[in-house]
């Protein structure tokens, strides 16, 4: 069943840095011929969504320092929370941007936008208050997530990542069944978000009922 995207109220971020983020994660994951990208995944709806909690001002970590520069094997290592990395980035970026382009990110060209995340990524963008590299980091760490976690945590909006990996979702109690057989198990996911809204089934051990995709001459039955 096709989800009904319903306006949402941000929590955090700003309209700028909305529109940004749409941007942004719209050229990590675009949308092609296999289908929609993270934009219309809901990508920057997700993030909003963990900004919004603890995660976003890391109230469960420690934070009185000392801050030194870590190995990757240590972690996250800024004094900065994710709420602060956002904000302070996109401000930053969309400066930058409007020194070199003249535009604010949004407003670029699809090349010009990769030009500068390419930046980011190889720490090749210097930002005033924190790594180029960090932001890049933790943008495509939460748009991966966005984009194919269960959507009850506001991305993968209709299933768009699922559906583009094949994943069926919530666990069903027809892969007994499956097991042995040659054929690639195909059905309709189903997510955690289907099953509180009670879009889907389960059976009597709590186990998600498929509907099964059975492809016939390129058709779906």
């Amino acid at each position: 069943m096709a989800e009904t995207a319903v306006p949402y109220a941000y929590g955090y971020l700003s309209p700028q840095e909305v529109r940004f983020l749409d941007a942004a994660v719209e050229r990590l994951i675009p949308t092609d011929e296999l289908g929609p990208g993270a934009r219309d995944a809901g990508v920057s709806c997700y993030i909003d969504r963990q900004l919004c909690g603890m995660w976003g001002t890391h109230g469960r970590n420690y934070r009185s320092g000392p801050w030194r520069e870590g190995t990757p094997e240590q972690g996250f290592q800024s004094r900065l929370t994710p709420q602060e990395i956002y904000r302070i980035g996109i401000q930053e970026i969309n400066r930058y941007c409007r020194g070199k382009y003249d535009k604010y990110f949004e407003f670029l060209s699809p090349a010009q936008q990769d030009e500068v995340l390419h930046g980011l990524e190889q720490g090749a963008v210097d930002l005033v208050s924190l790594s180029g590299k960090l932001f890049f980091t933790l943008l495509w760490r939460n748009t991966e997530e966005g984009f194919f976690a269960d959507p009850m945590y506001g991305g993968n909006r209709d299933k768009i990542g699922w559906k583009l990996l094949g994943f069926p979702g919530v666990a069903s109690g027809a892969y007994r069944e499956h097991l042995g057989n040659p054929e690639v198990y195909r059905a309709e996911p189903v997510s955690i978000l289907d099953i509180r809204l009670g879009h889907a089934q389960v059976d009597a051990q709590g186990f998600a009922k498929h509907v099964r995709i059975i492809e016939r001459d390129g058709s779906k039955q």
